[in-house]
């Protein structure tokens, strides 16, 4: 009997420093798992890898000669054609004042660049899974960040905030917080099952594209619980 190999997870990068380059692929290059598919050291060069190889996960940096890490991202976002990939932005800054405009573009996630190894590569697969890569401490800032109108100025109202239900709201504030469906779940002391029901149903009500979006609709409608 064979035994069927995992789903590999093909990644890409985008940075303009060929060591950061060269350190990641080597880091990528060495898990099972994952598979590197190419690397551009600008924003549109990074756009045409993207078209040309459709990854799962492309690694980005922000601050990019040229077009930068922005564009770039708001780029993929507005392809149909690249909904499949999803955007980790990869920084040397805990969170800096990009963090908002990156993930209201279609981040899906930060992650430093001096992370160890195997939180980096950990980040590479939650986020291909169809999570969103922000912790905690990260979702804070987004919230503290909302609050300056500099930041985040004349912000759309949320489409479709009305047709939630209760608990679908509760659940989105708790999406806020950074948690996974396992950890809301122990804190409500419901199934994981019932928390992704709801989840995945306010989601669609709000047309947001995965949960780091969910996140920007939630600090947006004010839906967020205190700290």
């Amino acid at each position: 009997m064979t035994t069927q190999s995992p789903e590999v997870i093909r990644v890409a990068l985008a940075d303009d420093q060929a060591v950061v380059r060269m350190g990641l692929r080597a880091l990528i290059d060495r898990e099972p798992d994952l598979e590197y598919v190419g690397e551009a050291g600008e924003g549109a060069a990074a756009l045409e890898l993207v078209r040309g190889t459709r990854p799962d996960v492309l690694l980005l940096d922000i601050r990019m000669p040229g077009m930068d890490g922005l564009d770039t991202l708001r780029a993929i976002a507005a392809d149909p054609g690249l909904r499949g990939t999803r955007v980790v932005i990869v920084t040397t800054f805990a969170v800096d004042q990009y963090v908002f405009t990156a993930l209201q573009a279609g981040a899906s996630g930060f992650v430093l660049k001096d992370s160890a190894p195997a939180e980096l590569t950990q980040a590479i697969r939650v986020v291909a899974s169809g999570e969103a890569l922000l912790s905690p401490s990260i979702t804070k800032k987004v919230i503290g960040l909302f609050g300056r109108h500099d930041i985040a100025p004349d912000i759309a109202p949320v489409e479709g905030l009305d047709t939630l239900t209760p608990r679908e709201r509760e659940m989105v504030a708790w999406v806020a917080t950074g948690r996974s469906n396992s950890e809301i779940a122990r804190e409500l002391t419901l199934s994981p099952d019932t928390v992704r029901t709801h989840v995945s149903r306010a989601m669609v009500k709000l047309h947001a594209r995965d949960r780091a979006q969910l996140v920007v609709f939630a600090v947006r409608a004010g839906l967020t619980l205190p700290a």
